[in-house]
């Protein structure tokens, strides 16, 4: 069984799979989204790794120019806003490594990043006094950005992506910042608002593509689960209808057409052979894969016929090294026994005696084949109503349910044949 449901985003602790159920999974009440969408989470896992590696370049990219910078600073307040932002970036490579609290970790350095670039005019020395090339709050500008992405909801970090640079272009247009001219610090401004909005549409689109395929993957589990039910209850219909057929219905039929000795032994036998058939269902365990020579499952349908009133000629092929499934070796006993019932039942009339043959053999896909066939009267095979269930339930579909094939090949007044082949011929087609 498979499902799962989701626990969107990271900074939460998948719930493990219970032991009854390893893949988390519930097939009768549908499938649950996924616990933990292998790709929402690996795109997660990627962006914040290659983040928290990216801010460490920066970050040392920056510490020279900062500490050139220290001496036009306050002692203390100066230092604040790097040790701050350090820390939180520590903190965005700890999360990123355990995969935790990765959103609050980014948050942080965004709020940051931002307080100290509002507060950089307050804590020069002299805020009127140029300062010596860019602030090196520039060259951590785009990680501020990338860490609001991933922390923020598109539209929240849309605006930090568009606001941050633009305090930026202010702060270095004033003589804390450099002095720039307008042209140059609106460039400045410019650039890091086309890289933050690069970064923030790279993460938004991996996102949507990891969403769209959690989405199918979780269809895709309602599609397999719907189909699961849906096979479970045709092979629980076909296995209902064969035994109330096989074992209930056919058997009262022929005691109640009962006519003479030889109707009423035939009568009794169907009786004596459908219970042990219902006993023989009940001792296999569901779920069993354990193997019948092909031998045991010959010598079962050879006894069948001899037990019907009327004679079948008996051909039989040894195949030793033939291993037959549980399930297949009792469709397929269970659909010949219902060959030969229908044979004796309807292949003759009080004034004829047909011929019939029971032949076991080896067909050409390493299988076997048991055909079932006499010069009885015959029938229409496409004017059989649907209400019928001896041929199309207990010998069709339970066949084609252990994975094998029923052809039918009769005609009015020519007999009939019935051949059962497992696994089924490439091209064989009932007529």
């Amino acid at each position: 069984m498979l499902a799962a449901d989701t626990a969107g985003g990271l900074g939460h602790a998948p719930v493990p799979p219970t032991e009854l159920d390893p893949h988390g999974s519930d097939l009768i009440a549908g499938p649950r989204q996924p616990r933990n969408p292998i790709s929402r989470t690996r795109i997660e896992v990627v962006v914040s790794r290659a983040l928290a590696g990216v801010g460490v370049v920066f970050a040392l990219q920056a510490m020279p120019i900062m500490f050139a910078q220290a001496p036009e600073r306050l002692p203390i307040m100066g230092f604040l806003a790097p040790v701050l932002l350090g820390l939180s970036l520590a903190a965005v490579v700890v999360a990123a490594v355990t995969k935790t609290a990765v959103r609050a970790a980014t948050g942080t350095v965004a709020v940051f990043y931002l307080g100290a670039l509002i507060a950089w005019p307050l804590l020069m020395i002299n805020p009127n006094q140029v300062l010596d090339g860019k602030p090196w709050l520039w060259y951590m500008c785009t990680i501020a950005t990338a860490c609001a992405a991933v922390a923020f909801p598109l539209a929240w970090a849309a605006v930090y992506t568009l606001a941050v640079p633009v305090v930026y272009g202010v702060i270095r247009s004033q003589p804390s910042g450099g002095g720039a001219d307008v042209l140059l610090s609106s460039l400045d401004a410019v650039y890091a608002i086309l890289l933050g909005e690069v970064i923030l549409i790279i993460i938004f689109m991996l996102r949507q593509t990891a969403g769209a395929v959690d989405a199918a993957q979780t269809n895709a589990l309602h599609q397999y689960a719907n189909a699961v039910r849906q096979h479970a209850t045709e092979v629980e219909r076909v296995q209902v209808d064969s035994i109330v057929h096989d074992s209930v219905l056919a058997t009262f039929l022929a005691a109640a057409a009962a006519g003479g000795p030889k109707a009423s032994e035939l009568a009794s036998g169907m009786a004596a052979d459908a219970l042990n058939r219902l006993n023989e269902a009940a001792l296999v365990p569901a779920g069993d894969d354990s193997l019948v020579p092909f031998g045991e499952l010959a010598a079962q349908i050879r006894a069948a016929a001899e037990r019907f009133p009327v004679p079948f000629a008996v051909t039989e092929c040894q195949i030793e090294s033939l291993r037959l499934p549980v399930h297949a070796s009792e469709a397929i006993l269970a659909a010949s026994v219902q060959a030969m019932v229908n044979s004796v039942q309807h292949a003759g009339t009080a004034e004829f005696t047909p011929d019939r043959t029971l032949t076991l053999s080896a067909n050409a896909q390493g299988g076997c084949t048991v055909t079932i066939a006499d010069s009885g009267v015959g029938f229409d095979p496409a004017a059989v109503p649907a209400e019928r269930l001896g041929l199309r339930i207990s010998i069709q579909d339970r066949v084609a349910s252990a994975g094998g094939s029923v052809a039918v090949c009769s005609e009015i007044g020519r007999g009939t044949t019935i051949t059962i082949e497992w696994p089924p011929a490439p091209a064989r087609h009932a007529s």
